[in-house]
Parts: structure tokens; C-alpha cells; sequence
């Protein structure tokens, strides 16, 4: 075993000798013999310290011990050293505020609007009043400006009468998602309830006047800087309306007949936000305006359901005069018997008397 190793070392040796220096027998000797290298060891033994240094330390986590039986200190020690945050005692989610939830400093319409001139008495007094509330509102539209410079008051009207009549177009064609792009998060549910099964022909014909702004309002929401503004716009126009159910039968309204119109609009605009736009936000109903008619419920009218129905009512009637002159009769008989059981007590003598 000993002579085998020598063998081998010196072998070895011949290796790093120059060919020059050994004999052809013990170079061919050399040659023919194979040396092997280690698979695991690294082609360039250079950085061999600093390979042996490569490597982190580790402290294994003791996975029987309770996180419960810690004290807090202990358990806020390790959190550090392994860079967690505390768990809060509360959830707090992310929330985006694209709308207000009504009307701030909502408009009253004068009573008699639209019927009124204004060489009248009456519509010179509502002239009078509409010119006091008129400070408040330029003072919101100079805010507005602040935040929107191409605002108008005067071209504001007509872009405000684009929008109303957009949103209804939607609103009858069942859109919802271009719907959407028109009205606020408050309104699309109000506009869309009860639209389901049911079919709306709505036509805007004409303006009976100019539209114009008559009110304009802007509030802050949480913060100074989230500021939202309202603009209350009023319409007199000539529209039609017609709504029918599922089954096709005439619910509200009429595709020949028009009706005047008078509404005030309210419009909304996130003007705190650079990609706000003015969208309808509620439609402002005083309270002089008299109560809505219900809609006209339409039944099928079946003959055969009739006549019965007839029959059944006549059967009614007659039992109920059988069962009156029965009764009639028996309260005859009672009273004869009573009047005879009287004359005979009258007529019989006394036996004590006697």
C-alpha cells in the first residue's frame, strides 16, 4: 500500500516536470497515466478564504414555544429585531369621495314660476328676491373660477342643457355604463330605480325659454382643500314622455301629447380634482308643487271571470232576502204566541180569590 502511494506521488511529481528533462519511456509513462480532479472543487482556487467566509448565520425560530405564554416586552423585542410592525387595533380602508350626499344650501323656486310675468306685481317681487340671493352666489362662482378658469355663467347654461339631456337619453336607452359619465354616484340609483321591465320613449322637443343659472353654492368636505361646487340651473322646456310596462300596457304619460316643463337642476363638479366634470346631481322639487298622480293600473278584463263573478253576486243577494223574509215570519209567529198566552192569563179565573 505504501509503494502504491509512492507510485502515485511521484507520478505526480513527473507531471510538473518539463518534458524536455525525462526520457521518451518515462514520458510516455507519464502521458498514458489519467489523473483525476474533485467535481466539487472550484476550477480557481483565487478567492478559496473568502468563499469558506461566504455564508450567514442563522437563528432558527423555536417552533414549540407558545407566542401566547410571551410577555409583551419579550414580543415586542423580537417584532424589532425582525423589523415587523405592531398589529393596530383597527382597519382602516382606503375610501374616495366623488360626490356629496345631497344639497348644500338648496334653492327655493318662487311659488307661481313660469306663470308669473315679470310686469307683474308678483313677478316683480320674485325678480327683487332672486337679486338679493345673487351676492352668495357670485362669491361661489369666483370661487369656481379659482379652480376653472374658462367657467361662464352664460355658456354654462347651454353645456349644463347637453349634459341634462344626455343623462336622460341614457337613462331611457338603459345605458348604465354611459350613464355613468353624465350623473353623480347619488343620482344614478334615484334615476335608475324602477326603470327595470319597463319600456320609456322621452323626447326633448324644445326650449320654451333660455336656460339660466340661478344658483351656485361650493362647500369643503373633510378637509379646507377638498372643495365641491353645485350649480342649480333652470329649464322650461317642452317635452314627452311615455312609459309602459312589461307587458306593453300605457303606464305614465303619452307619445302624442307634449307638456311644459319647469325644473331646476342641480350640477356637481369635484372641483378639487383635476380631472373633475360637472355631472346632474339632483333635481330640486319645492314644497308648493302638488302631489304627483299614481300611475293608472291597467287589468285584462276576461268575460267568462265576469259572468261568474255576476252569478256569484246574484246567488249573494237572493240568500240574503231568503234569509230576511225567514226572519220576518219567525218574528211574527213569536209575537201571535205571545199575544195568545196574554188573553188566555186574562180570561182563566183566580183560584185563590175564589
Amino acid at each position: 500500500m505504501e509503494l502504491l502511494c509512492s507510485t502515485r506521488s511521484c507520478i505526480k511529481f513527473l507531471q510538473y516536470v518539463q518534458p524536455g528533462m525525462l526520457t521518451p519511456g518515462v514520458q510516455s509513462l507519464v502521458q498514458s497515466q489519467q489523473v483525476r480532479h474533485r467535481q466539487t472543487k472550484h476550477w480557481n482556487p483565487k478567492f478559496k478564504k473568502l468563499r469558506k467566509m461566504k455564508f450567514v448565520k442563522m437563528d432558527l425560530p423555536d417552533f414549540q414555544e407558545k407566542a401566547n405564554e410571551l410577555p409583551q416586552e419579550e414580543l415586542k423585542k423580537r417584532m424589532k429585531e425582525r423589523g415587523f410592525l405592531p398589529p393596530r387595533p383597527w382597519l382602516e380602508r382606503p375610501f374616495h369621495i366623488s360626490c356629496t350626499g345631497g344639497i348644500f344650501e338648496a334653492y327655493v323656486p318662487p311659488e307661481g314660476d313660469g306663470k308669473k310675468s315679470f310686469i307683474s306685481t308678483a313677478g316683480a317681487k320674485q325678480k327683487f328676491e332672486f337679486l338679493e340671493k345673487k351676492s352668495k352666489s357670485m362669491l361661489a362662482v369666483r370661487k369656481i373660477r379659482t379652480y376653472e378658469e374658462d367657467f361662464d355663467t352664460d355658456n354654462f347654461p347651454t353645456i349644463a342643457q347637453d349634459i341634462y339631456i344626455a343623462a336622460h337619453k341614457y337613462m331611457a336607452d338603459k345605458d348604465k355604463h354611459q350613464l355613468r359619465e353624465f350623473v353623480t354616484e347619488r343620482c344614478y340609483p334615484e334615476m335608475m330605480h324602477n326603470v327595470k321591465d319597463k319600456t320609456i320613449r322621452w323626447t326633448f322637443l324644445k326650449s320654451l325659454e333660455p336656460p339660466r343659472m340661478v344658483h351656485a353654492r361650493v362647500t369643503d368636505v373633510i378637509s379646507k382643500e377638498n372643495l365641491f361646487a353645485q350649480v342649480t340651473v333652470r329649464f322650461h322646456t317642452q317635452q314627452m314622455l311615455a312609459i309602459y310596462d312589461r307587458f306593453g300596457r300605457l303606464m305614465h304619460g303619452s307619445e302624442i301629447l307634449t307638456k311644459d316643463v319647469l325644473e331646476y337642476v342641480v350640477f356637481e363638479k369635484h372641483i378639487s380634482n383635476e380631472y373633475g366634470r360637472w355631472r346632474l346631481h339632483d333635481k330640486i322639487i319645492p314644497d308648493w308643487l302638488p302631489p304627483k298622480q299614481p300611475a293608472p293600473i291597467t287589468y285584462q278584463l276576461i268575460e267568462d271571470a265576469v259572468e261568474e263573478v255576476a252569478a256569484e253576486t246574484k246567488q249573494l243577494e237572493e240568500g240574503q232576502k231568503k234569509q230576511e223574509s225567514g226572519d220576518a215570519e219567525k218574528d211574527k209567529e213569536v209575537q201571535v204566541a205571545t199575544t195568545a198566552a196574554s188573553t188566555e192569563s186574562t180570561t182563566k179565573p183566580n183560584v185563590t180569590a175564589i
